[in-house]
Order: C-alpha cells, then sequence, then structure tokens
C-alpha cells in the first residue's frame, strides 16, 4: 500500500509515496502537533485498520477493545484530524484526505521555515523522519505552477454591474465556506434584495480555492435529472450519451467528485422549484425529488460546497440548519445608508430626505432603484416632491415582482 504522495526536502521535485507504517508516523506528527500527545494503541489500530480498509468490529479485535469503544475513539480522532487539517475527516474519506496533503507539503512552501498542514505548521525536520520512497526518477518535472487549476463554467451567471455595501455578509459567506468548510449555504431573501449580486462578489474571493466553479440558474425550473446530467457533463466530462437514465444512478455519479475534488456549484432561483399559496418550503408537483440532492449535499461528508440562492429554504435546508452544522443559512435584510449610493447615481436632489425614502421601500436595492427612476422622470430628483403624496408607488414592474 504505497499510494500517498509526500515530497522530499532535499530533492522537492521528487515524487514521493508513503506506505501504511508511514502514514502512522505523518498522523502521530499531526496529532501531536494539535494535542501534544503521541498516538495510543487504539488510535494506530484505527488508523492502519482504516487504511486497509476494514471495519471497526475488525479493528476492535486488532486493538483488543470493544466496537463500541473503537468506535468513540475513532470518532474522537476524527474531530483532532478534522481541526488540524481544516476539512471534514472520517473513516470513509482518510485515505482521499491524506492524499491531497500533498499539495500542502509538495508546494511551494519546501523551501520556508515551516509547512503547513491544515490549521498546524510543522517543521520540515518533522517530515524528513518519514523514510520516503521514490516513485519518479528525481530528473523528471514537475509543473512550476503547483496551484490547482480552476475549470470555471459561468455561462448562467448573469452581468450585474452594480453592487452595494454587504461587508459583514461578504465576511460571514467567505467564513462559512473557506474557514468553516461548509457544505451547503442557502442565500435567502425577498425578489430584488441582492441575492444573486452577493453571491456574484463572493466568487472572486473564494473561486481560487477550488477545483471546479459551476453557476446554475434554476429560473426555467428544469428537472433534477436535467440539472443533475448538466453538472456531471462538466464536472465529469462526460458526454450525455454515457450517462444513465435513472435519477438514483445520476445521483450517486454526481456526488462521486465532491469527495475527492473541491467543488463550488451556485444554484440561483431556486424559489421556482418550490409551490406558490402553501406552507414555504415545500415544492412543486415534480421538483420534489431536488430534497435528494439538497439532504445528500448537507449530510454527506465531502470538500465542496453547494450556494443556494432563494426567497425561501426548501425544507430539507431548515431541518439541516443547526449551529455548528456545515449547512447554514444566510437571511439577506435591505440595505441601510449604502442605498444612498442608489439615489447618488440616478442623480436624486435632498439627501436629508433619502432615510425616509430607504425606510419605505425596506432597504430592497431593486425597488429603490425603480422607485428613483420614477421620482427623477416625474419630480425631476427632488424626492420631497414625491414624499408628500404619501403613498407607496409600486409600478407595472415591481406589482409583477410581489405578485410571484
Amino acid at each position: 500500500m504505497s499510494d500517498f504522495v509526500g515530497y522530499n526536502r532535499e530533492n522537492p521535485r521528487t515524487y514521493l509515496t508513503m506506505d501504511v507504517e508511514e502514514i502512522l508516523k505523518f498522523a502521530d506528527n499531526l496529532v501531536f502537533a494539535k494535542t501534544g500527545k503521541h498516538l495510543d494503541n487504539v488510535q494506530e489500530a484505527i488508523l492502519r485498520g482504516t487504511w486497509q480498509g476494514q471495519k471497526y468490529p475488525k479493528i476492535a479485535e486488532e486493538a483488543h477493545c470493544s466496537e463500541g469503544h473503537a468506535r468513540d475513539v475513532a470518532s474522537e480522532l476524527w474531530k483532532i484530524l478534522s481541526d488540524v487539517l481544516a476539512e471534514n475527516v472520517n473513516k470513509s474519506n482518510l485515505k482521499s484526505t491524506l492524499k491531497r496533503q500533498q499539495f500542502s507539503i509538495v508546494s511551494s512552501h519546501y523551501w520556508k521555515d515551516t509547512v503547513q498542514i491544515g490549521n498546524v505548521n510543522i517543521c520540515p525536520e518533522t517530515l524528513q523522519s518519514i523514510n520516503f520512497t521514490k516513485t519518479r526518477s528525481p530528473s523528471t518535472p514537475i509543473a512550476e505552477n503547483t496551484q490547482p487549476q480552476i475549470h470555471q463554467d459561468l455561462r448562467d451567471a448573469p452581468d450585474i454591474s452594480s453592487f452595494y455595501n454587504r461587508t459583514s455578509e461578504l465576511a460571514t459567506l467567505q467564513e462559512w465556506i473557506l474557514q468553516e468548510r461548509c457544505r451547503l449555504v442557502a442565500i435567502l431573501g425577498i425578489s430584488g434584495i441582492g441575492k444573486t449580486a452577493i453571491a456574484l462578489h463572493i466568487l472572486p474571493q473564494i473561486q481560487h480555492q477550488f477545483e471546479y466553479v459551476i453557476w446554475r440558474s434554476l429560473g426555467t425550473s428544469p428537472t433534477l435529472e436535467t440539472t443533475l446530467k448538466n453538472l456531471i457533463k462538466f464536472l465529469s466530462n462526460r458526454p450525455e450519451t454515457e450517462l444513465p437514465v435513472s435519477t438514483e444512478e445520476l445521483l450517486s455519479l454526481s456526488m462521486e467528485k465532491l469527495p475527492s475534488h473541491r467543488c463550488l456549484i451556485i444554484l440561483d432561483d431556486v424559489q421556482t422549484l418550490l409551490s406558490s399559496r402553501q406552507i414555504a418550503g415545500n415544492y412543486r408537483p415534480g421538483y420534489e425529488n431536488y430534497s435528494s440532492l439538497f439532504k445528500l449535499i448537507g449530510e454527506t461528508c465531502h470538500n465542496s460546497c453547494l450556494i443556494l440562492n432563494s426567497w425561501e429554504p426548501p425544507r430539507e435546508i431548515v431541518a439541516l440548519t443547526r449551529e455548528y452544522a456545515p449547512v447554514r443559512t444566510l437571511q439577506l435584510n435591505g440595505l441601510g445608508a449604502a442605498a444612498g449610493d442608489i439615489f447618488r447615481e440616478k442623480g436624486l436632489l435632498e439627501p436629508e430626505k433619502w432615510e425616509s425614502l430607504i425606510k419605505t421601500y425596506r432597504g430592497n436595492p431593486l425597488w429603490l432603484k425603480i422607485v428613483a427612476a420614477m421620482i427623477q422622470e416625474l419630480f425631476g430628483g427632488r424626492v420631497g416632491e414625491f414624499l408628500k403624496y404619501d403613498m407607496l408607488f409600486l409600478g407595472e414592474e415591481l406589482k409583477a415582482r410581489l405578485q410571484q
């Protein structure tokens, strides 16, 4: 079992492998850096058995303890490794997770005094204590740029030039996605509040952390099968003629990429899947199977993130969202003083009256743009003249959106 790629301090251009004993040393270094303690016999048996594909009863037998005790120790061990590596680690993804750490070692950090692995800095001398086995000639070159290539498909992403101050919301999203490794994030709010705009604005700040970035609009209410085939064709580069027909097989195939590659998927206009005039979060007839996709992504351990933009959350999102869970919801509220930028762009007068206008329309950017254009056209930009009428102007465009 020599399939973990490491690096050689003396010759960083050499690819190397680690067997199970060396994996134990590597994991021991990570645990020691986090806790100040080395692996005990049960922890070693869990790592060895997991690496060799054993189930917990067999691991417990090898460790001379009960299966329940082995599971408890394993749960604590996965938590320690998750904290160190800054990503979810469990029995099913241990191998793929440790393999991905090759990037932290083979990367440009090799000439520094310390190598950062997840949240922990480890000195290269510690890594040198592991006996590596060469698998590639030192003369074989590797690419100078060790950053993973980003594959993007943003064909459905709209072009939104204006964006108004959402500093705290952007910081929250960035923390959830990059630091806390949330698997599913729902951005919620009424039409025109800026869900799509903030999702577009966060992209440049986080996309470098992902290998695949895809934006899809559900505005036309595609079936789950259509959406899954669309995602699989991009993530796996498979022609549609080679894709399975059944929804279960498509779901299984779509989930294959998420544990081994860091993928960012944005689904816009999710509210088109939901029923109107019913309890919030219920699906329209024929779209109920989307719940299977959202539950799989929210409940399954993987290294990717799905962002949903919707007027309201699908019902399973509410059930999965809780403190410290990898599923979060961000409720967008109206703009405050930052809405003044809209009025300046529209050339409105009397800034001292802008706050009243913002409160009347709840700071909704779209609504404010519509009413600002009307004030400019009918009142020459004089906000006070409009406010004299003491009425809520909607207009046909706004009426149509509210009717939805």
